[in-house]
């Protein structure tokens, strides 16, 4: 894997093209979380360089109001490097930097250190089809060695 915020190889402006799209979202309960779904909008803006993510779960979903979000993925055409702004109604503010893993798509925070340990925590796109794909959001308290599911939404186009 490539270090977060070290050198890396370049990315390809259209490495996130698969996520463009209107999507119905599904996750099962997981790490003490009910099941839910939702709606998740991503556009092409600025002139192709950076996507635009409007995620919306259904009322009823979980928590009281139900979580909304919206991030900014950006291509930066100097480093030739994805990056994303993530912010929520619940108070989250997360920046990511992207990579990739064989077939896999990855934004990831740069370790933070915890006491004596180094937190990270990521968002894997993976089994990428026209119309659907699988986004697990997970987290790692030993530096990356090892890393837990927290969230598993499942992507169906609409």
């Amino acid at each position: 894997m490539a270090l977060f915020f070290g050198k890396q190889a370049a990315q390809p402006l259209d490495l996130f093209d698969f996520w463009v799209g209107d999507w119905d979202v599904s996750w099962g309960a997981s790490s003490g979380s009910a099941p839910g779904m939702g709606r998740n909008q991503i556009t092409r803006i600025l002139d192709g360089k950076v996507l635009e993510e409007n995620f919306v779960a259904a009322a009823g979903q979980g928590a009281q109001p139900p979580l909304k979000g919206r991030s900014v993925s950006v291509f930066d055409t100097a480093s030739k490097l994805w990056r994303q702004t993530w912010v929520d109604n619940q108070g989250g503010f997360i920046v990511l930097a992207a990579h990739t893993d064989g077939d896999k798509r990855i934004f990831q925070t740069a370790p933070r250190k915890n006491g004596a340990k180094e937190t990270m925590q990521r968002m894997v796109f993976h089994d990428i089809q026209k119309n659907s794909f699988t986004w697990d959001w997970e987290s790692s308290s030993d530096g990356g060695k090892t890393w837990q599911l927290g969230w598993r939404i499942a992507y169906k186009r609409r």
